[in-house]
């Protein structure tokens, strides 16, 4: 066998033996995902499944193979007004599963405690088929967020222990910092996550809503799996920042959060709506007033005129523009409808073209943003 035009017999032998152990050594693990990680798999390779799309998120040791869309569930139980009662919501997560997604997201300052409570319940039965990825950061007390941050050695040791525990886990597959923490250096957490790493408590780590320099410093203390920020057309910082140029150099993932602007996009919110001031923050966010909505309620007639022409909804344009920006961007709306569910991952069997794409993001910068993402005090947590 030559040498120029494939491995040696001795070369594959190892490198089986070395699959081979690396699914020995955990058989928690996806079994797939542990044989990419040992074959170097490359930030946002892609392959298709049993009518999924699955996308890798990072690049060697630290690639995570995941579904093209994944399912937030902070919205289940926390921050979106009413919802279904605890049944119905297990039941979403569980028809997600059944229709491929293998991405969820949750956090400690969720509830808080409450939605990891939630998704550790309804993912249990799923253990090593899916990936459940959760936060530390915002500190929580007797169960209560202070609005303070905290990523100091002893408390993310402690935050991951008891995450396991909420989640039913051996290991959390995805471990983000949910906020940055200024008393605690970036380089100080990443060596407290390689600890946690080597210890099997955790597999992969990512960073939320920070700066590039951060990602950089972050990165060459302990390879990162994701940045997840918040993007979409209403929010489109992290291509003027660095942030996204900085994934693409470096081979990491990333995870867009409120992909529809927190329902926004999709259609079904106007300048009448009432939030819940007990559970739901957008009554704090200046975008969310009244004549903010009324003033971007063009954007998402952008969105729908484009989809009538393409049998898309709004909400299915948004999700489409973010997915083919890049293979290693992977956005995950949350939803408490199974329709909702089903027409998200519908977004996946459109093909729209490049210059309809363009023409699109022209037509939608040409209207102006009306009000801020956040108010000043949640401002001050994002970009360091």
């Amino acid at each position: 066998m030559s040498n120029g035009r494939s491995m040696s017999r001795r070369s594959f032998l190892k490198t089986a033996a070395t699959i081979g152990a690396a699914l020995t050594i955990n058989p928690t693990l996806n079994k797939i995902q542990a044989a990419e990680n040992v074959l170097g798999a490359k930030n946002g390779a892609t392959v298709k499944r049993d009518g999924m799309e699955y996308r890798t998120l990072g690049s060697g040791n630290a690639a995570m193979e995941v579904s093209a869309l994944g399912l937030g569930c902070m919205g289940m139980n926390y921050n979106r007004s009413q919802s279904p009662d605890r049944k119905e919501c297990i039941r979403i997560i569980h028809e997600a599963v059944d229709r491929g997604v293998t991405l969820f997201d949750t956090a400690i300052i969720y509830g808080p405690l409450r939605n990891e409570l939630l998704a550790g319940e309804a993912l249990a039965p799923y253990k090593g088929r899916v990936n459940l990825t959760t936060k530390f950061g915002h500190e929580v007390i007797d169960g209560k967020g202070t609005g303070r941050q905290d990523s100091s050695r002893p408390t993310v040791r402690r935050y991951c222990e008891e995450s396991l525990k909420r989640l039913r886990l051996d290991t959390i597959p995805l471990f983000y910092q949910h906020r940055y923490d200024i008393n605690t250096p970036i380089e100080e957490v990443a060596e407290t996550i390689s600890e946690l790493m080597k210890e099997g408590k955790v597999q992969r780590w990512g960073l939320c809503e920070v700066s590039a320099d951060t990602i950089r410093k972050a990165h060459a203390i302990c390879p990162l799996t994701a940045i997840q920020s918040e993007y979409h057309l209403m929010h489109r910082l992290v291509e003027e920042n660095g942030v996204l140029d900085t994934c693409r150099e470096l081979g990491i993932g990333f995870v867009p959060y409120s992909p529809l602007n927190r329902g926004f996009l999709g259609g079904c919110i106007n300048e009448y709506t009432v939030f819940d001031t007990d559970n739901d923050n957008r009554h704090t966010l200046p975008r969310f007033q009244p004549e903010a909505i009324r003033a971007n309620t063009r954007i998402v007639n952008e969105l729908q005129q484009f989809g009538r022409t393409r049998g898309m909804t709004s909400s299915q344009v948004a999700l489409g523009w973010l997915l083919h920006k890049a293979p290693w961007i992977v956005p995950i709306p949350g939803t408490t409808k199974e329709s909702h569910l089903i027409e998200n991952l519908h977004t996946l069997s459109f093909n729209i073209s490049d210059n309809d794409w363009a023409t699109l993001e022209n037509a939608v910068a040409t209207i102006p943003v009306v009000g801020d993402r956040y108010n000043a005090e949640q401002q001050k947590q994002v970009g360091h």
